[in-house]
């Protein structure tokens, strides 16, 4: 197998591992296991961190330059918040009502 197909399918691998997490969290907060309105936070982070990252490292390798500065930097900080985040949904479920 060439390098090149090596590298795009390791990149789809990573990118389809970072969705099938958004997925989770959002499943998660539609069922109330975790609090929802956190856990579309997570969500959107986990989203906007994997963009960052990956949008930077892949232009910064096929063009020369990155996004902007510290993008895939930032970008690691807020997937490693993402997670805490995730993790504060999951410590404080939302409380079903009695009815």
């Amino acid at each position: 197998m060439s390098s090149r197909l090596t590298r795009i399918l390791i990149v789809l691998a990573g990118v389809m591992g970072a969705d099938g997490v958004m997925l989770a969290a959002v499943a998660l907060a539609e069922r109330a296991i975790i609090h929802p309105g956190i856990g579309i936070l997570a969500a959107s982070g986990f989203f906007v961190a994997t963009a960052l990252f990956a949008g930077d490292l892949t232009l910064r390798h096929y063009a020369g330059h990155g996004l902007f500065p510290f993008a895939a930097p930032t970008g690691g900080a807020l997937l490693i918040a993402s997670w805490l985040a995730l993790a504060v949904a999951a410590a404080w479920p939302r409380r079903i009502e009695n009815p």
